[in-house]
């Protein structure tokens, strides 16, 4: 009797997977059209919009009433097809009539990495003093700017990330996009890294150290873990563990109204590059910030450059004339699972065993905790007010 129960116990756990398969199959497809913007993408996975694309297969969006969303080709942006041979398929080819026709037709606009494709990225040689030379494709261009105005005229929703304000995006481009919809690049950017010693952490960009070098006779002092602060001049700024920061890991912390609204925990480690934006609070909320964990010494070197010490995350505008989100980070390329994954039901009960959030620099946690029902939530919200689903 017992070995009974243990055969059915078995086969309850193996058939899990087919029940989550079914019930996804059974959930109702919903159309939502949107225009995915990828100008980052050099490797073949899509993994710029990769979690972009798993949410929507999840929660079976479709881009036509029957079609769901391909990560590898359902984005505007660069197709690399082979170590040196690419394609180029971004709204630079669309007329002013066909801007406008792709924003009559689709209901979304989300731009999910501008900063493009280099040389060094189809080499594999990432580790270039200069960073940014050698540029294949990338950064906004005035059809981008165009193409959101139009957008924004039609009220539909927007969301862009990280780092469309940022090189290679030209200054006079950049300007307009601050002021469509208000905020303005400071120029900075900054990442965690879990050791400033060139010798025991190879992912430590040589560019950093190179930078800090010129600007600083030669030398380079540290070795804890902390945060490296990047201006669009070359200047930088270094916060060290227990010199500068108290906690040098950054947390997203959001406010208590859009915690709710959202359904994200209070804080969640984001140890990924992030841009810092001044909002106009005139027009935009700030949803959610960086904390960086300053101690004394911290706040008083990032006030010798002139570095803002509040740092948004999310800057939200959601009001009857236009919905835009801007995300500070590059979050929708958190998602490492595949995106055959997408196509089960429920398989959020069983994200704790998905990742292992002891490991600083892993990004599944957040996709998981973070970036899925933030995306969910905002699309979901979003199509209940579409005049598609209402029948208007």
């Amino acid at each position: 009797m017992k070995r009974k129960y243990i055969l059915f116990f078995m086969a309850g756990i193996v058939s899990i997977p087919f029940w989550l398969w079914g019930a996804w199959l059974l959930t109702p497809k919903k159309k939502m059209v949107l225009a995915i913007i990828d100008k980052t993408e050099s490797i073949k996975k899509g993994r710029q919009h990769m979690g972009l694309t798993w949410v929507l297969n999840n929660e079976k969006y479709t881009k036509t009433h029957r079609k769901l969303y391909d990560v590898s080709t359902d984005y505007f942006g660069f197709y690399p097809k082979g170590k040196s041979e690419f394609k180029i398929r971004g709204l630079e080819r669309f007329s002013s009539l066909q801007l406008d026709q792709l924003s009559e037709d689709c209901d979304v606009a989300y731009y999910a990495d501008t900063y493009g494709v280099y040389n060094s990225d189809l080499e594999e040689q990432n580790n270039s003093i200069n960073k940014g030379t050698g540029i294949i494709y990338g950064g906004m261009t005035q059809h981008d700017i165009d193409f959101l105005q139009k957008i924004k005229s039609k009220k539909k929703l927007i969301i862009s990330e990280y780092n469309i304000l940022e090189s290679p995006t030209s200054p006079a481009i950049r300007k307009q996009f601050e002021n469509t919809f208000g905020l303005t690049s400071s120029g900075w950017t900054c990442r965690y890294f879990d050791s400033f010693d060139p010798s025991e952490n190879k992912d430590l960009p040589s560019w950093i150290i190179n930078n800090y070098k010129v600007r600083h006779g030669g030398d380079w002092p540290f070795k804890e873990a902390g945060l490296a602060f990047v201006n669009s001049t070359g200047e930088i700024v270094i916060l060290e563990d227990l010199v500068h920061l108290n906690n040098p890991l950054p947390n997203i912390s959001v406010t208590p109204s859009e915690r709710n609204s959202f359904h994200v925990p209070d804080n969640v480690k984001f140890p990924f590059w992030f841009d810092i934006v001044i909002p106009d609070t005139s027009i935009n909320k700030v949803a959610a910030t960086f904390n960086i964990g300053l101690n004394e010494k911290g706040t008083d070197e990032l006030n010798k450059h002139n570095i803002p010490l509040s740092i948004p995350a999310i800057i939200m505008h959601d009001k009857s004339d236009y919905q835009f989100y801007y995300f500070a980070g590059s979050f929708c390329s958190t998602n490492t699972l595949s995106i055959s994954s997408s196509r089960f039901k429920w398989i959020s009960a069983f994200k704790r065993f998905l990742y292992n959030e002891d490991d600083t620099l892993e990004s599944t946690s957040f996709f998981w905790k973070f970036y899925r029902p933030l995306i969910e939530t905002i699309l979901n919200n979003y199509y209940k007010k579409m005049p598609s689903h209402l029948g208007k």
